[in-house]
C-alpha cells in the first residue's frame, strides 16, 4: 500500500502557495475583518488502488456479507475537518453556522466541526473544490472503510481486535464533546480519528442490504434513500470507539453534536 505523508498548504484563489507555520500566520484580525482571499486545504494520505475485505461476518446484518471490492486510487483526510478549517468556509460563503458554534464545548479551532448536516459538508466539499480546482468530495463507505482499516485485513478495530476499553486513557477522553484532533496514535496508512471522536458522513445513500448486490469496482452506494450513510465512533456514545466494519445512517438534514465528516479527493 502506498501513502504519502500529509502535507498542508496555504493556497490563495489566484493559486499562490504558501507555507503555514501556525494559527497567528492565518489570523483574521478585527481591524481587516474575515479574510476570504485564501482557502486551507485539508492535510491528506493517498491511498493507492487496490482491493480489501468489506464487512464483517460477526457484525451487525447491514455488514454482511463480507465481499472483496476493489476501488481506484483517492485521498482522503488525515484529520476530520475542524473548526479552524469550516470557518474559512463560513467565511467565504453566506453559509449559516453550525448550531453551537460559539459553544466552549465544541468551538476550539482544533476541533472537528460538529452539528454539520449532510448538506453542508457537500457544500464546504464543493466549495474547496471550487476554490482549489481539485475534486474534493465526500468518500463513499467502501472508500472510508478501507482507510480506516490501514491496511489491516479481517480486524475488529484500526489496530488490531483487542477491546477499545484497553486503548490508553479510553476513560479519560470524550467527558464533554470530541476531542482535539490527532491527540491519539493514527492507524496504519496515517489517518486520526478515523474510527471515535464524531461520526463522519460518508456520500452514499444508505440501504442495509447493499452489500448482497453492490459491485465490485467502486461501489457508491445505491442510487437513492432515505437516509445517509456515516462511519465511525462518537464521543457521546457509552462505546467511544467503533468497529471499522460498523455502519450508520440519519436523514442528510439532521445535524447532530456528534457528526462532522472528513474529505475525500479524486485522483
Amino acid at each position: 500500500m502506498s501513502v504519502v505523508s500529509c502535507r498542508l498548504s496555504l493556497i490563495s484563489f489566484a493559486i499562490r502557495t504558501m507555507s503555514v507555520a501556525n494559527d497567528e500566520e492565518v489570523q483574521r484580525t478585527a481591524d481587516n475583518g474575515p479574510r476570504t482571499d485564501f482557502v486551507i486545504e485539508p492535510e491528506t494520505v493517498l491511498i493507492s488502488e487496490g482491493s480489501f475485505a468489506m464487512g464483517c461476518e460477526t457484525g451487525a446484518r447491514g455488514e454482511q456479507p463480507v465481499h472483496r471490492v476493489w476501488l481506484s486510487a483517492f485521498a482522503i483526510g488525515c484529520y476530520a475537518v475542524t473548526n479552524r478549517l469550516y470557518s474559512y468556509f463560513l467565511d467565504a460563503t453566506s453559509q449559516t453556522a453550525p448550531p453551537g458554534w460559539n459553544d466552549a464545548q465544541f468551538n476550539r479551532s482544533d476541533q472537528p466541526v460538529t452539528s454539520v448536516s449532510w448538506f453542508d459538508s457537500v457544500g464546504y466539499c464543493a466549495w474547496l473544490a471550487a476554490a482549489t480546482g481539485k475534486p474534493y468530495r465526500l468518500p463513499t463507505e467502501a472508500e472510508w472503510e478501507r482507510a480506516a482499516r490501514g491496511g489491516l485485513e479481517g480486524k475488529l478495530y484500526t489496530w488490531g481486535d483487542d477491546p477499545p476499553q484497553d486503548q490508553p486513557s479510553y476513560f479519560e477522553l470524550w467527558q464533554s464533546g470530541p476531542e482535539r484532533v490527532g491527540g491519539r496514535p493514527p492507524n496504519g496508512f496515517g489517518l486520526y480519528d478515523i474510527s471515535e471522536n464524531v461520526h463522519e458522513w460518508c456520500s452514499d445513500w444508505y440501504d442495509g442490504d447493499y452489500y448482497k448486490y453492490s459491485p465490485e469496482h467502486n461501489p457508491k452506494g445505491p442510487p437513492s434513500g432515505l437516509r445517509r450513510s456515516s462511519r465511525g465512533g462518537s464521543w457521546r456514545h457509552q462505546i467511544k470507539i467503533t468497529r471499522v466494519a460498523a455502519r450508520s445512517s440519519i436523514p442528510p438534514e439532521f445535524r447532530y453534536s456528534d457528526y462532522g465528516f472528513r474529505v475525500a479527493l479524486s485522483i
